[in-house]
């Protein structure tokens, strides 16, 4: 992806704040969680960490968790969030809102296919990281090419770590080996002949 030859500019992607799972690891991707009260409190520690950034423009995923972030952040740097369905975390199907245990303990065929295959394999009735990236990818080059100034978007873990593999040539099947914290801001930097990622996963102001 090349842009036109302006002053460079920032994306910064962040990952929604924390929510309450109840206690267990489960599979959360379109299942539509509000933030925890811990989750408002990262949020509102990225609307100080991006005070000074000078962001024009706010996008988010048009789930509770993303836009709640995102109204949060919006509000201190005085934006309105531009809502993005196209930015929704992943469609883990019939996996959706189950504990990771039960899952593995109920269908370990295709719990391990998935660990095998992390790039194409569907849960029942949802989608692949290849799903996912076609969805997502073209959605942050449209924002990342359109108008001046930084930008900033909330969006998911799987969201963040598709974009960020596509931008640095990574497999998609090594998706998980990149690190997206609750709250986490990941930050690229957007050249006329080139794209730089300049922080992954990052936690508290980045200069």
């Amino acid at each position: 992806m090349t842009f036109p030859e302006t002053t460079p500019r920032r994306i910064y992607l962040l990952r929604h704040g924390h929510v309450d799972t109840g206690g267990q690891r489960r599979y959360i991707g379109r299942t539509d969680l509000p933030l925890s009260p811990r989750g408002q409190a990262q949020a509102r520690r990225l609307a100080r960490d991006l005070a000074a950034s000078g962001a024009s423009r706010i996008h988010a995923s048009d789930l509770c968790r993303a836009m709640e972030t995102a109204q949060i952040i919006a509000a201190g740097l005085g934006l309105e969030v531009v809502t993005e369905p196209a930015l929704r975390e992943i469609d883990l199907g019939n996996w959706e809102g189950r504990p990771m245990a039960a899952v593995r303990r109920e269908d370990p065929d295709g719990y391990h296919r998935r660990g095998l295959d992390f790039a194409g394999f569907r849960p029942p009735g949802g989608e692949s990281f290849d799903d996912l990236a076609r969805r997502v990818v073209p959605v942050f080059e449209n924002i990342a090419a359109a108008g001046q100034g930084d930008a900033i978007i909330v969006a998911h873990a799987g969201v963040n770590r598709v974009i960020i593999a596509d931008l640095l040539g990574m497999p998609r099947a090594n998706v998980l080996r990149l690190g997206q914290d609750y709250g986490a801001m990941n930050v690229i930097e957007c050249r006329s002949k080139a794209i730089m990622v300049r922080g992954v996963n990052r936690s508290g102001t980045f200069q």
